[in-house]
């Protein structure tokens, strides 16, 4: 059940931690009628920011209107109560398993910046994927795949693609 490191932590089998993100999933559809997904907080989170500096461009703009201004309230979306629950349960579970420290996991042959600037980079670039695809991996393939929606396959075959030829191409950088 679970995998039990030289330093006394350990880590939940990947098996069972898919079984419980299945039935996570379900619930998800069940209860809200809508599946995972944690970009939507991401926008409602700026659309929010950009209310709160500039209403008035909010009200003239087609895009953010629909999630900000007169009465909609973005920060109640329950996708920005999801990603504040999966940040406090990660933190809950990094100080029950002592876990929380500031590091950057690298390889020898690179130094933590050029990490980190890979980090940034990649960050960056997904979060441009997810807002052109309306939508992050877990709400288009997780939560596509649960519904059988082909795009949703055709999603998680293009991610996992792309991470394979991202891995070759970058693999000096960790190996």
């Amino acid at each position: 059940m679970k995998k039990i490191n030289n330093d006394g932590s350990f880590y939940l089998n990947p098996y069972l931690g898919g079984v419980i993100l299945g039935t996570v999933l379900l619930l998800s559809f069940y209860i809200s009628g809508r599946g995972l997904g944690a970009s939507g907080a991401v926008k409602n989170s700026v659309a929010a920011t950009v209310n709160m500096i500039a209403p008035q461009h909010v009200e003239h703009s087609a895009y953010y209107s629909q999630f900000a201004g007169g009465d909609k309230k973005p920060m109640s979306n329950w996708l920005v109560f999801e990603v504040l629950g999966v940040l406090a349960g990660a933190f809950l579970s990094g100080i029950i398993f002592n876990r929380i420290k500031i590091k950057v996991e690298h390889s020898p042959k690179i130094t933590e910046r050029r990490r980190l600037l890979f980090a940034l980079g990649g960050g960056l670039i997904f979060g441009f994927g997810s807002q052109l695809a309306r939508g992050c991996t877990s709400g288009a393939a997780l939560s596509g795949m649960a519904v059988l929606s082909l795009g949703g396959y055709i999603t998680m075959i293009a991610i996992f693609g792309t991470a394979f030829g991202a891995a070759w191409l970058f693999r000096k950088n960790w190996i």
